[in-house]
């Protein structure tokens, strides 16, 4: 593959993959020190997919998420200490201590939310291409959502709604083998969830989640097509979690050795090696974006740390619209 991308485009992927990685790793042992309060899901090991689709998007664009957001606000921008200062709870969270982990969003930068709720970003996501579309804009939308999800109601009806539309949504699938812990391969008939996009006359493509450079390839077309009216896309990225569904899963729906193996495939380590192969990057570079990363959770950490808690007259602020 000859570098279409510059040398500033490849640092910029390095460097959201390790704050990722750094951010979740240590949000990973805070939480098992008693630090955070709540409810985590980790996203490690799925970071090329929420950096290959939002190198592609523009800070006008909009992601939604799911409950296993901090990847994909990470890689549009949102800043990793209010994000940290979230998760602890205070007031200097990016949604002021109130929205937690799984809550997050960040309108500045395009992200209009990660949610509990299974599927309810790909509606949101509908809603924000349809209002680019009325307003006669280039935006684009991507929903991020799992594999389990591809089973629910609101995928397919979204999936219809868009189609019918012409809406500029990306439908970003990534499929990381498990809903909780039942395996795709149980719950789905087929081996590629985007041959679903064929029952509502728009394109479906299955890449290697793993691979950021696939990840974009495939983002690329999607969001081109998008941009230019043509309407949605679905794009499944097969990748994997390393951590259980939420931290403090047990994890005995598979094996250790099953994710030691997944391992070998690290997002992390494929694109350390591809830019050293083929020169794009000295391993000097990525020595100091990797320290530059760890530097900025540690500061993110003291940011939190040091955060004031919500007062409790705080408690009804921002939960009702004055007209």
């Amino acid at each position: 593959m000859s570098n279409r991308y510059s040398s500033e485009q490849l640092k910029w992927i390095y460097e959201k993959l390790t704050l990722i990685r750094e951010f979740e790793e240590r949000i990973y042992r805070d939480y098992l020190n008693n630090k955070l309060p709540g409810f985590v899901h980790l996203y490690a090991g799925e970071e090329a997919v929420a950096v290959g689709v939002c190198a592609l998007l523009r800070k006008s664009d909009y992601i939604t998420s799911t409950h296993r957001g901090h990847g994909h606000c990470i890689a549009k921008g949102v800043d990793p200490k209010h994000m940290m200062a979230e998760l602890y709870g205070k007031a200097t969270g990016t949604c002021k201590g109130k929205g937690g982990s799984m809550h997050i969003a960040d309108i500045d930068c395009g992200m209009l939310g990660a949610n509990g709720i299974v599927v309810a970003g790909l509606p949101l996501a509908c809603g924000a291409a349809l209002s680019a579309k009325v307003r006669k804009t280039d935006q684009v939308a991507a929903a991020f959502f799992g594999d389990g999800s591809s089973n629910s109601g609101a995928f397919h009806e979204s999936l219809n709604f868009a189609a019918v539309l012409k809406l500029p949504v990306i439908f970003v699938l990534e499929n990381n083998g498990y809903a909780d812990a039942t395996p795709i391969r149980y719950a789905a008939a087929i081996e590629n969830l985007s041959e679903r996009a064929r029952g509502y006359g728009i394109p479906g493509v299955t890449v290697d989640g793993m691979d950021v450079f696939s990840v974009m390839e495939a983002t690329e077309e999607a969001v081109a097509r998008a941009r230019n009216g043509n309407g949605p896309s679905l794009v499944e990225c097969k990748t994997y979690r390393y951590y259980g569904h939420f931290v403090g899963d047990a994890g005995l729906y598979r094996s250790k050795e099953e994710v030691e193996e997944k391992k070998k495939e690290d997002c992390i380590l494929r694109y350390e090696k591809r830019v050293l192969a083929e020169k794009w990057l000295s391993q000097q570079e990525l020595r100091e974006i990797q320290r530059q990363s760890l530097e900025s959770i540690e500061e993110a950490v003291r940011f939190a740390e040091d955060g004031p808690d919500p007062e409790l007259k705080e408690c009804l602020e921002d939960v009702y619209v004055s007209y």
